[in-house]
C-alpha cells in the first residue's frame, strides 16, 4: 500500500492481540489460519484486530461500523498509539507512528490529532470556556488568546454566551458540543470520534450529525467516525468500513455498499435502507445510444425532465411524477444517459443497469 500525498492515514496489516502470549498466539493464527475461538482456547488470548489496511485521505469522513465486539473503537485508539499493535504498521501524515519516541507522540497528539468520545469527560470544576482551552493552557497560550479562541468556538458549535457556565449545568447534546470544541481549540488535521452521538436522543443526534457535516465541510478536517449505527454510518461518511470479528469485511461509498454488499453479513445489514438517499442516477440511467435504440425519440429530449449524474432516487421520483417521458442526465452540458421509469423502479428495489 503506497501512501499518497492527499493519504493522511495509513493502517498496513495491523494486528492486535490480547491476552498473555500475543505474539505466539499471532503466529499460530498466520501459521494455521485459527479462528477466534481457536486462539481463546489455546492461548486464553483474544484477537481484537485481524490484518486490517486501508487509508483515510484528506478532508474524508471515514466511518467505521460494525456490532459492539467488532474491534472498532480498539482500531480507532491505534491511530493514536492509545493502544499498540501487535502487529502492523500505522502512518500519520506519512510518519510512521510506531516509531515515535514519547516526546514526538506527545506533540502528535497535541497538535495533529484531536479525540471525541462517548463520555466528553468534561473537567466539571472547571468552565465551559476553561474546557475548551484546556489543550491551549498545556501549551502556554497566554490566557487572552486561549480564551478568545474559545469564544469563537463557542460561537462555531453554536453555545454562544455559554463560556462562564459549569458542564454540570449543560444538556447531554451541549456538552457534546463542548466536547467537540476543545477537540478543535487544538486545530488538528485529523479527528477521531468514537461514537460521540450514540447516547444522545434521536432528535439532538440528527442535529449534531448536521452540524458536525456542516463543520467538516468548512474546516476541512479528516475525520475518522466510530459508530455501530448503519444509518449514521451512512448519513455520516464518505467512505464507510464495515468489521466483524476484528476484520475489516468491507470498504466503500455508502452507494457501493448497499448496491454491491460483499457477503451475506453486509448484505443483512442494508437489508432494510431505503436507497432513495444512497443511490443515484449514474447507477442505474441508460447510455444515450442504448436508449435511442430501443425507444428512438431522443428528439423530444429537450421537453423532459432534466437531471445530474449525482442526483439521487429521491429527487428522480419528484422529477418523474406525473410525467409520461423519461429522465435527461446531463453533466457539463452533454447528454450523459437516460433515467426510465423502469429503470428508477428496479433501482428502487436495488438493482442497477
Amino acid at each position: 500500500m503506497v501512501i499518497h500525498e492527499r493519504q493522511v492515514v495509513g493502517l498496513r496489516g495491523v494486528w492486535k492481540v490480547f491476552g498473555r502470549q500475543p505474539e505466539e498466539a499471532l503466529q499460530a493464527i498466520q501459521q494455521d489460519n485459527l479462528q477466534k475461538s481457536d486462539v481463546l482456547e489455546r492461548f486464553g488470548a483474544v484477537i481484537a484486530v485481524r490484518d486490517v489496511s486501508f487509508t483515510v485521505e484528506r478532508g474524508e469522513i471515514f466511518c467505521v461500523m460494525g456490532l459492539s465486539g467488532s474491534g472498532k473503537s480498539t482500531l480507532v485508539r491505534h491511530i493514536n498509539r492509545l493502544i499498540q499493535p501487535t502487529h502492523g504498521q500505522i502512518l500519520v501524515n506519512g510518519q510512521d507512528i510506531g516509531a515515535l519516541s514519547a516526546d514526538e507522540l506527545r506533540a502528535l497528539r497535541a497538535n495533529q490529532i484531536g479525540m471525541v468520545f462517548q463520555n466528553m469527560a468534561l473537567l466539571p470544576h472547571r468552565s465551559v470556556r476553561d474546557n475548551i482551552a484546556f489543550a491551549l493552557e498545556l501549551r502556554n497560550t497566554d490566557p487572552f488568546t486561549r480564551h478568545q479562541l474559545a469564544d469563537k468556538l463557542l460561537e462555531t458549535v453554536g453555545l454562544q454566551g455559554y463560556g462562564d457556565s459549569m458542564p454540570s449545568k449543560l444538556s447531554g447534546g451541549m456538552q457534546q458540543r463542548v466536547g467537540l470544541a476543545r477537540a478543535l481549540a487544538a486545530d488538528p488535521g485529523i479527528l477521531l470520534m468514537d461514537e460521540p452521538f450514540s447516547a444522545l436522543d434521536p432528535l439532538i443526534r440528527r442535529s449534531l450529525q448536521d452540524e458536525f457535516l456542516a463543520l467538516s465541510r468548512t474546516m476541512n478536517k479528516t475525520t475518522i467516525f466510530i459508530t455501530h449505527d448503519l444509518d449514521e454510518a451512512m448519513r455520516m461518511g464518505s467512505r464507510i468500513g464495515i468489521m466483524r470479528d476484528g476484520e475489516m469485511v468491507q470498504i466503500g461509498t455508502p452507494e457501493d455498499i448497499i448496491i454491491h454488499p460483499k457477503d451475506d453479513y453486509v448484505a443483512d445489514f442494508v437489508q432494510g435502507l431505503s436507497r432513495l438517499k444512497l443511490v443515484f442516477a449514474h447507477r442505474i440511467m441508460e447510455r444515450p445510444e442504448t436508449y435511442d435504440q430501443a425507444y428512438g425519440d431522443l428528439a423530444e429530449m429537450d421537453t423532459w425532465p432534466q437531471a445530474h449524474p449525482e442526483a439521487d432516487l429521491d429527487s428522480l421520483v419528484s422529477l418523474i411524477i406525473g410525467q409520461q417521458c423519461p429522465i435527461a442526465i446531463r453533466a457539463d452540458g452533454k447528454l450523459a444517459g437516460i433515467v426510465t421509469k423502469d429503470a428508477l423502479l428496479k433501482g428502487i428495489q436495488g438493482q442497477s443497469s
